[in-house]
């Protein structure tokens, strides 16, 4: 659905930074993601259509605010995912060590590539139907060091399995030689994350109180995400 994107990107543009959206084309968006259903909050009144739905008055005023600052980029297929990722980070360069990439999107592990696509309808009448997967090709890797070496770049691992996340996730960091991986755990990903580099793994988690006041985990992850990466700058 893309919430922590959406989520992530409100706050890195309350916290002073331009953003590039880079989602998936029906995936929630930022302001607008509370309000997936909203027709169903509009009221006629007078001849008129009255949008009645909690918090929707915030939201447009924030969007209209913070609308030089958000250039939205959407994708469809993984083909897309991956061309459109390099051509991105390719446009970063330039902004060193001030660029962050976030890189929140749960990009499938397999795909079905486009030379193995069929070019017509495939016809039941054949029998059954045996697909061949392929492995969605790692280019965080090459992103890193050939596009973007000076960017601070935060990648995702999510697993099911809390006791392998610090081990796959401190994998990541030595094959692909990038600044963080921020690890959760699919069953409790909306309440606590890791951040996890070589040398130091550090969880955040919210409070009972914070859970019930609705506090959105990303508002934390933001907030030391903004703390690093001035410290990333300032260091080098």
């Amino acid at each position: 659905m893309g919430t922590r994107g959406a989520s992530s990107a409100e706050h890195f543009l309350r916290a002073g930074y331009a953003v590039i959206f880079f989602h998936r084309e029906e995936s929630l968006k930022p302001f607008s993601r509370k309000f997936v259903n909203l027709f169903a909050d509009i009221e006629v009144i007078d001849g008129k259509a009255i949008c009645t739905a909690p918090g929707i008055t915030e939201a447009v005023t924030e969007q209209h605010k913070y609308k030089d600052d958000l250039c939205m980029v959407p994708f469809v297929t993984i083909d897309d995912y991956l061309h459109l990722l390099e051509k991105l980070c390719a446009l970063l360069a330039n902004h060193g060590r001030l660029a962050l990439l976030y890189l929140a999107a749960a990009v499938s592990d397999f795909y079905i590539s486009q030379d193995k696509m069929p070019t017509h309808k495939i016809q039941s009448s054949d029998g059954d139907l045996n697909l061949s997967l392929s492995v969605v090709p790692k280019k965080l890797g090459s992103v890193i060091s050939s596009l973007v070496p000076e960017a601070f770049t935060i990648s995702f691992k999510l697993e099911t399995d809390e006791s392998i996340l610090i081990k796959k996730a401190r994998g990541a960091l030595e094959k692909y030689g990038h600044e963080l991986v921020i690890g959760n755990v699919l069953q409790m990903r909306k309440r606590k994350v890791v951040f996890v580099e070589l040398a130091a793994a550090e969880p955040i988690e919210l409070s009972d109180n914070e859970v019930n006041a609705g506090v959105e985990i990303e508002t934390r992850i933001v907030e030391e995400l903004v703390k690093k990466h001035s410290v990333f700058i300032e260091n080098h």
